[in-house]
């Protein structure tokens, strides 16, 4: 076996081992103002953020077997926890596979809101939210709809590139919220916590030459499943109910950015 396929081989069969960073947290979940909006929208004691450190070099293709290597590393098994029935609660059952999707991770400024602002119809000029009738949810409103029915009129001020995008998928869970969300009038709040959180999950460079910033994190929405099907984030098909990996190759560290959605909750 030649030297270059020996490394290739080793890089797809490396072990990685995880360390809890249980003095890190992230400011979003410090900041006041922050956590008074979470308490709003119905996700405070609900949503948490966890830190790990790992052993070996990450590479964004050998992502499937990096996610299920940390699902069953036994540090990351003795502090993960789950929310069920509003209490967090640690997995009650050996997990078999992880599924893994790669979400695009590339913006490092918030213009991928813009087309929102510009529409027209989903905000008035001051950003007020524009307010629309529903046959099933009586305080609705255009944003809401241009970011979940595709029938909608304005779904498609996004395309569908964008919204795959990270930093769209977390602006998305905030304005949907918890299940007693109370909603925004304006949209300042959500893309202002949007900001913070992809802020403080993400990793970026600056190249020296071009001085341009770019995203060095890899970020992997996984469910976790055991023989009885998905148990992490939640045995459920709820789209509110999320985990992602964000993964900093560089400081070698991982984040996992969880949120579970219901009714009740406790400190974690």
């Amino acid at each position: 076996m030649s030297e270059t396929m020996a490394e290739e081989k080793y890089k797809f069969e490396q072990n990685f081992s995880f360390t809890p960073l249980l003095n890190k947290t992230p400011s979003f979940l410090q900041n006041k103002a922050s956590l008074e909006l979470l308490m709003k929208w119905s996700m405070l004691g609900r949503i948490s953020v966890q830190y790990y450190s790992f052993d070996q070099s990450f590479y964004p293709y050998n992502s499937r077997n990096f996610a299920l290597m940390f699902f069953k590393d036994p540090q990351v098994v003795s502090n993960l926890r789950k929310m069920t029935a509003g209490a967090w609660v640690p997995l009650d059952s050996p997990l078999l596979c992880v599924d893994v999707e790669v979400v695009p991770c590339s913006r490092v400024s918030m213009d991928l809101l813009d087309p929102i602002y510009r529409c027209g119809q989903i905000l008035t000029p001051s950003g007020n939210v524009v307010k629309c009738f529903h046959d099933l949810h009586p305080d609705y409103d255009e944003l809401r709809r241009a970011l979940q029915e595709e029938e909608s009129e304005h779904y498609d001020v996004i395309g569908r590139e964008e919204r795959g995008e990270f930093l769209f998928r977390v602006f998305k869970h905030l304005c949907l919220g918890g299940e007693l969300c109370q909603y925004e009038d304006t949209i300042a709040p959500y893309a202002q916590l949007t900001k913070l959180i992809y802020k403080d999950l993400i990793s970026v460079q600056k190249d020296p030459q071009s001085m341009g910033i770019s995203v060095v994190s890899t970020v992997l929405k996984v469910c976790a499943q055991d023989e009885t099907g998905s148990c992490y984030p939640g045995r459920g098909d709820e789209e509110q109910t999320f985990a992602y990996l964000i993964v900093d190759p560089f400081k070698r560290h991982v984040c996992l950015f969880y949120h579970c959605y219901g009714v009740g909750s406790f400190a974690l």
